[in-house]
């Protein structure tokens, strides 16, 4: 398959790294469970559910899989175990949603005017705030100006940490300090965005208030009030997944899916987990593509998800 052989050098490099421990976890059970077969029988598809529902693909997502492989397997009597690997790699790239947003250079915008509006959400200690400072980090060395908003005003330091984040990427950004009302930091943020002619807006958010009915409307609310100044923003609700949570991303998924209109998601701490397969079940579940992905803990491991790239790292 072609398209398995365009990938950007180093960052392929970054991203086999990063996925290692879910590779080792997946490969050395698949290799296990074909010795001694020749072909790809019950048994062997037996094995491989077992080995992808193990490793947070989730069970629709798995079944999915198999039933494609089987049918594959049916069809082409040729195939044999020896090929399971590239069947795998072309069949859950088949499934996964294309990501069209990506180009050569990675991290670019709609042709649109600016401001282009990012307002992130996620629980706490998923990696939000340091995915928005990477996230920042990119647009900026893509040749895009950007300004945060501190709107994630309920918790102890976090106006501090994207502050921090902001210095260090050397963007500006816009807080009124702990306690403020978050949706008077937002509007105030994409209100000077519109001033300064700024090419994106990245605005956090409470990753959780005292219940859940407390944080859907305060999402809705920082909608309504961006929406004020620019009707059709925010351009992107992008939701921050830990990837090592394995299972319990899929929950934070449905809640914050029913709390507010994600359009984009990031799953991050890829490097630190053997748990990668979520990545392709919560992208199959969930019908939202995935957007980034966090592979390292430098400022450079934040990547555009390619579906491509990332079979290839998990199944080569």
């Amino acid at each position: 398959m072609g398209l398995f052989n365009i990938f950007s050098r180093d960052r392929k490099e970054r991203l086999d790294q990063g996925l290692q421990k879910t590779k080792s976890n997946i490969f050395s059970r698949i290799s296990k469970a074909i010795v001694g077969k020749s072909t790809i029988d019950d048994e062997v598809l037996d094995n491989l559910e077992e080995i992808l529902v193990t490793s947070d693909v989730g069970v629709e997502t798995t079944l999915r899989i198999i039933d494609r492989i089987q049918k594959r397997a049916a069809s082409d009597k040729y195939l044999g175990t020896s090929e399971l690997n590239n069947l795998l790699k072309e069949e859950i790239a088949a499934l996964l949603q294309e990501n069209n947003i990506h180009d050569a250079d990675g991290f670019s915008l709609p042709a649109s005017q600016p401001p282009y509006v990012i307002m992130v959400v996620g629980v706490n200690g998923v990696g939000k705030t340091t995915t928005i400072g990477k996230l920042a980090y990119q647009f900026k060395k893509s040749g895009k100006s950007v300004l945060l908003g501190a709107a994630d005003t309920f918790r102890a330091a976090a106006v501090e940490q994207l502050t921090i984040w902001a210095q260090r990427v050397g963007v500006p950004i816009i807080d009124q300090g702990m306690g403020a009302d978050p949706a008077s930091v937002a509007y105030d943020t994409v209100k000077s965005a519109m001033a300064k002619n700024i090419d994106v807006v990245i605005i956090d958010t409470a990753g959780r208030l005292h219940n859940k009915i407390n944080l859907m409307n305060e999402l809705s609310k920082i909608r309504k009030v961006i929406q004020k100044l620019i009707p059709e923003a925010p351009h992107e609700v992008l939701l921050i997944l830990d990837a090592s949570t394995g299972q319990n991303a899929f929950e934070q998924a449905k809640q914050f899916t029913a709390a507010t209109e994600v359009n984009a998601l990031a799953l991050t701490k890829l490097d630190g987990t053997a748990k990668g397969g979520v990545v392709i079940g919560i992208s199959d579940q969930f019908k939202i593509p995935v957007k980034y992905i966090g592979v390292g803990e430098g400022i450079e491991d934040l990547q555009v998800f390619n579906r491509f790239e990332f079979v290839d790292s998990l199944f080569t």
